[in-house]
């Protein structure tokens, strides 16, 4: 479980820990992981295990380490969730080559790591499933995030692609897209500025998520029950793919007011 510490991963690991699954939890800080796992000690099952791997799913080795660790108390890996993302907000033209390389190396390039070393292993092991976490802003543009837009449409094809190719070896692949989902993340955003109010405009179940709202898409399409599902990008939105994306142009006002064309920048929703 990358991304484990904190936020969709530490749910979704919750609720594949309440099933009877052994969860080995990866991320970046010790004392972030240290503390998720003594949150979730009550979830665990009798012949269950719930293990804590730091690292940094942009470094590849540290990805394969992690995956070793997975396998090793039970004897192989059968299931994973790569939660592991980051974001920026700036216009295309104000992004620089450092943020963009970041963003890329987080949200896109750790899946890949992920896919890769935990595919490789669940071949071995017979099979198994694996669930990354995309977003909304792989299908919609989301003005003013554009490296965090293209890593997420990697991920949804890096999703279909890798499904494709590992359902030979009883290994499936899918993918849940959520929308807005209230964790540290987005902490700044609220239902009442201009950002929550352009999400929730463009929501039919108009209200902003929660992270047990996406946990149980993600138990299901690891579990037994979708053992036909494969290849699928599943929105977890309130509908929000249904129309169009939000707009981070106060945001990006904030930063970039003066120094940016105005006209790139927008004028914000209205109230």
């Amino acid at each position: 479980m990358t991304g484990g510490g904190s936020g969709i991963g530490l749910a979704s690991a919750r609720a594949l820990l309440r099933d009877g699954a052994s969860v080995m939890l990866m991320g970046r800080t010790a004392d972030k992981l240290d503390a998720a796992v003594m949150s979730l000690a009550d979830a665990v099952t009798a012949g269950a295990t719930l293990g804590a791997f730091p690292g940094d799913v942009t470094d590849e080795a540290q990805v394969q380490a992690a995956v070793e660790a997975a396998s090793l108390p039970h004897g192989g890996l059968h299931l994973c969730v790569a939660a592991a993302g980051d974001g920026t907000v700036a216009p295309v033209i104000a992004t620089s080559a450092e943020e963009w390389h970041r963003v890329i190396a987080v949200s896109l390039t750790g899946v890949f790591f992920t896919f890769k070393h935990a595919g490789a292993a669940m071949v071995v092991s017979g099979g198994g499933a694996i669930v990354a976490v995309s977003s909304l802003a792989g299908q919609l543009t989301h003005r003013h995030m554009g490296p965090y837009n293209a890593a997420k449409a990697g991920v949804d094809m890096l999703v279909k692609t890798t499904a494709d190719e590992l359902g030979a070896a009883g290994v499936r692949v899918n993918g849940v897209n959520p929308g807005i989902v209230a964790t540290d993340l987005v902490a700044m955003i609220t239902p009442d500025d201009d950002v929550g109010r352009s999400y929730l405009a463009n929501m039919p179940l108009s209200r902003f998520g929660q992270v047990d709202d996406v946990a149980p898409a993600i138990r299901f399409l690891i579990g037994p029950e979708s053992s036909w599902i494969t290849g699928v990008c599943l929105n977890v939105d309130g509908g929000h793919h249904l129309r169009c994306g939000p707009d981070y142009g106060m945001f990006a006002r904030m930063m970039f007011d003066g120094t940016v064309d105005p006209r790139i920048l927008g004028e914000g929703t209205p109230s």
